[in-house]
């Protein structure tokens, strides 16, 4: 016994730790996310230019999420081979996954290149119905082209995220966004001080599409960089090709990468199926693309400090004498994803168009593109912890080395995503398409619990149904309340200054998460002190930083 509570204290404080190392370095890349995202609407609005990205960006930003995103299949696949193998046999292994999946990738590559219009097409079908339609797809059919390549990048950085995690490096594949967000900052500097008042001419569309494109597409290549030499410095592989598929390793990497990559990436055509339906209302790509990044923000600091250390903690608990501990785990993981979301959803609710004005409204983004943004900004912020609480559960069935039912949900979820946005759509118009998103994912959720309550022998959902509705009910009093404070504070003090703006947010949203905070205090929740606790470490961490 004494040995073995040795063993967890270290453990515990290795998990504090992690989470604490993501949080900071995701915070960091995101604030630079941010920025870049204030630039581009600076520079282009809600205009052709981001509208044409938006879809041009589908296929490459959708494998760069799914395969080279943190938390994703094929960072989870290797940190779960990785963590359970020698270290000795880490670099040939890695070398034979990302010559498989590089040599895949380069086909898709090319594909992408030769068949951009067909996949425009496919995605955004009403371009081709007016004539600032044409211009888009024109726009959006070259930009694909020249981010083709980020097919092989988005496999080659997923693969470095995961086995620099799985050699305990965190700090880097964390922050290494940032190289890309800096890219696309400096280069559309450059072509702001070439163009000047001349970028908001509709003829300088081509070119400032042309230079987003090559500018996200170069930034991709330096974060892959970045990484590719702290793999090297850790032992972990080189770029030496190893077509040696057939050994243990790779299968059980492929064993569990290939069905959580088919669902993911079922779940992310429901993003190709929104914007399908977004082609037939102009402007909806860029307003679903600037409030998807504003909540993508907190969402993903928070999900990645979250998910990160998660995962290996549920591969240790599946042993049949571990049921209790990861039921536990998994109450944790829901309960903390309630926690830390449903304040920010009160934050979005009460707050959308104060935050949209302050953060996007300058030169080309107007009053207009901000009444535009806020009710999508406000439904996206509605469905934060379903977004995440199904990622919680996923990790679950991916520690359990099922990949497969998370697959098939994903499957039965995209018909039924179709159908809400078909019905949706006509009714909400682009805020719809979000909604229909949320259903699908509380689908997601109540299918992969029910699964869960019957795999493990039963799970206390009525007990954990009662815990999140008590929070919601805590999120929607502070929305209300933050929501009347915001009312309040424009009728008397006015939001003409960006100042005033920016104090209206601050003291608002500070209402709405401090009245959250205070009415969860009384449910008494165990998961409070496990947040407390870990928030702690990140903010003592955080303050030595600055």
């Amino acid at each position: 016994m004494p040995e073995s509570s040795s063993k967890s204290s270290p453990a515990k404080r290795s998990l504090t730790g992690i989470a604490g190392i993501v949080a900071i370095a995701t915070l960091v890349s995101k604030v630079f996310g941010l920025v870049r995202e204030q630039a581009i609407a600076a520079a282009f609005g809600v205009g052709p230019v981001v509208n044409a990205y938006a879809y041009a960006y589908i296929v490459p930003g959708f494998l760069l999420i799914l395969l080279g995103g943190i938390n994703g299949p094929f960072h989870s696949a290797l940190v779960s081979v990785l963590s359970r193998r020698d270290r000795s046999e880490a670099a040939p292994l890695v070398e034979a996954v990302t010559t498989l999946v590089g040599s895949l990738l380069l086909v898709v590559a090319i594909a992408l290149i030769f068949f951009a219009g067909f996949f425009i097409d496919l995605v955004a079908p009403g371009l081709s119905q007016t004539p600032e339609g044409v211009q888009v797809r024109s726009v959006a059919i070259l930009q694909l082209r020249i981010m083709a390549p980020m097919a092989v990048l988005a496999g080659a950085i997923g693969i470095g995220f995961g086995t620099l995690n799985a050699s305990d490096r965190y700090w880097l594949p964390s922050v290494s966004p940032l190289f890309s967000s800096l890219t696309v900052i400096v280069g559309l500097g450059g072509l702001v001080w070439y163009l000047g008042d001349d970028l908001l001419d509709p003829s300088a569309a081509r070119l400032g599409g042309i230079v987003l494109a090559a500018c996200t597409l170069l930034g991709a290549v330096w974060q892959w960089l970045m990484q590719l030499q702290a793999q090297w410095r850790s032992g972990m592989g080189s770029l030496r090709l190893n077509f040696n598929w057939r050994t243990p390793g790779v299968r059980e990497v492929a064993n569990v990468m290939a069905p959580a990559t088919l669902s993911s990436g079922m779940l992310h055509i429901n993003v190709y199926t929104d914007l399908f339906f977004a082609s037939y209302i102009e402007g909806a790509a860029a307003a679903m693309k600037y409030a998807n990044l504003i909540v993508l923000t907190p969402l993903g600091i928070i999900s990645n400090a979250l998910l990160v250390p998660m995962l290996p903690v549920l591969s240790r608990l599946t042993a049949p004498e571990s049921r209790t501990d990861l039921k536990l785990r998994i109450r944790q993981g829901i309960v903390l994803s309630a926690l830390t979301m449903l304040p920010l959803t009160a934050v979005f609710l009460s707050l959308s168009q104060p935050i949209v004005r302050l953060i996007y409204q300058r030169y080309a983004f107007d009053a207009a593109a901000t009444d535009f943004v806020t009710p999508v900004l406000m439904v996206y912020g509605l469905g934060m912890f379903f977004y995440l609480g199904r990622d919680v559960l996923v990790r679950v069935f991916y520690a359990l080395g099922d990949g497969a039912t998370p697959f098939r949900i994903s499957i039965a979820n995209i018909f039924l995503n179709a159908v809400l946005d078909f019905f949706l759509v006509r009714a909400l118009a682009t805020p719809g398409l979000v909604l229909a998103t949320i259903g699908v994912n509380i689908t997601s959720m109540a299918m992969l619990l029910w699964i869960l309550h019957r795999r493990l022998g039963g799970l206390p959902l009525l007990d954990w149904n009662g815990t999140i509705a008590a929070l919601c009910g805590c999120s929607a009093i502070a929305a209300g309340a933050s929501w009347g404070a915001s009312q309040l504070w424009e009728r008397v003090l006015g939001s003409e200054q960006w100042w005033l703006q920016a104090l209206e947010l601050g003291v608002c949203a500070g209402l709405a998460i401090a009245l959250f905070g205070i009415l969860v205090l009384q449910l008494r929740l165990p998961e409070m002190q496990i947040l407390t606790a870990r928030l702690s470490p990140i903010l003592q961490r955080f303050s030595r930083r600055r």
